[in-house]
């Protein structure tokens, strides 16, 4: 019984350290490259400093590309990303746009995904942030994997959120659709893509 409880013990620990190693060891592979629009559109692109190339577009439902100077809460934006690391997750919502590229983009609107504490997050359900990722360890708790491991796609619906929560005000503050590295490697900025969105006025 005690050599049965030990080894559960060991299961338990390796289980725990695949999980927690990556996290405590991964190093930042720099920045994105992006220099963050002035204005609004509805794809950007930047080279990273690992070398990959990063593209990030909004659209309608439709697949018409989407006018982001005047997104109102209720209205669903189909994201697409391409060239970013699946090795790293990334959190996607409408976030504040940082004063410096070193920056993590926050706070963010949306808050996590409903479910993702759980394990019962779903792509399907028109949430306004998404968590995407390829990594075994967290993949039942995110709302979707990436679409192809090899080229770093995804695509995600987003339903816009209210333009407000306590902190941020989006009508005030320069928001923008924005990928950023997930807990799993926080510090790193390599993945940050920013889409800058304004609210339409009530």
């Amino acid at each position: 019984m005690l050599i049965a409880l030990l080894a559960v013990a060991v299961l338990v620990l390796a289980g725990a350290l695949a999980v927690l190693l990556p996290i405590l060891t991964h190093q930042s592979a720099g920045g994105s490259g992006q220099e963050v629009p002035q204005d609004f559109v509805s794809e950007v692109s930047a080279t990273g400093a690992d070398g990959r190339t990063r593209t990030l577009s909004a659209e309608t439902n439709d697949g018409k590309p989407a006018e982001l100077d005047a997104i109102a809460p209720g209205e669903s934006l189909v994201v697409t990303g391409t060239g970013f690391d699946s090795g790293i997750g990334i959190y996607l919502a409408i976030c504040a746009i940082p004063e410096s590229p070193e920056e993590k983009p926050g706070p963010c609107l949306g808050g996590i995904p409903e479910g993702a504490e759980t394990g019962g997050a779903q792509a399907e359900t028109g949430l306004s942030s998404a968590w995407i990722t390829s990594d075994w360890a967290w993949r039942a708790f995110a709302t979707q994997s990436y679409d192809d491991d090899a080229t770093g796609t995804f695509t995600a619906t987003l339903t816009v959120p209210p333009a407000t929560i306590d902190g941020l005000d989006c009508r005030v503050s320069r928001c923008a659709i924005t990928t950023r590295a997930d807990h799993t490697a926080a510090r790193d900025r390599v993945q940050d893509l920013l889409l800058p969105v304004g609210f339409r006025a009530a």
